[in-house]
């Protein structure tokens, strides 16, 4: 039952992510870019729950961004979802304890996310290849998601170490204490 309270928490999470990143950094952005606070929250599923439900809950949260901002259908989708899938990954073989660690997973998560996401547009739509403004864009939105993570991070740690509780339990071996 927890599960799914939680779950329901992390679909209006991602609401209100998407509330503040359409309306709230559109005020706030610098040069024009605004960071993408999805990654963010994917990478933290992976991390503290596992590939598996991070990997689902990014295709869902993508495919969620397909229909609401999105020119064809998939593209967030696939790239959350891959997201989610790097943070499992990077779970057991990192700190989520160490916040420089922390900060360098968003950062090259966001250039691999963006560069995903440019590819696949630039395949399926026929956008042109555009490399230093593509360069300059996502320079951008790396040091405005590494910011964000910085202030965020204790939200994160803590909120992330809740929910890695409910999903996976207290599997500590308590039989000398």
């Amino acid at each position: 039952m927890k599960k799914i309270a939680v779950t329901i928490c992390i679909f209006i999470l991602f609401l209100i992510l998407y509330f503040l990143q359409a309306n709230f950094f559109t005020w706030f952005n610098i040069a024009g870019v605004k960071p993408n606070l999805f990654i963010l929250l994917a990478l933290t599923l992976g991390l503290f729950v596992g590939r598996g439900y991070a990997t689902a809950m990014g295709c869902i949260m993508g495919l969620l961004l397909d229909i609401f901002i999105g020119r064809t259908l998939g593209v967030y989708s696939i790239m959350l979802g891959f997201m989610g899938y790097i943070g499992g990954q990077l779970e057991k073989k990192f700190s989520k304890d160490s916040k420089i660690t922390i900060i360098l997973m968003i950062g090259i998560c966001t250039f691999l996310y963006e560069i995903g996401i440019y590819i696949i547009n630039a395949a399926v739509l026929g956008i042109d290849l555009e490399i230093f403004a593509f360069l300059k864009i996502n320079c951008i939105e790396i040091f405005y998601n590494i910011i964000l993570t910085i202030i965020l991070y204790p939200l994160i740690k803590r909120g992330g170490y809740y929910i890695q509780d409910i999903f996976r339990g207290n599997k500590i071996l308590t039989r000398y204490f």
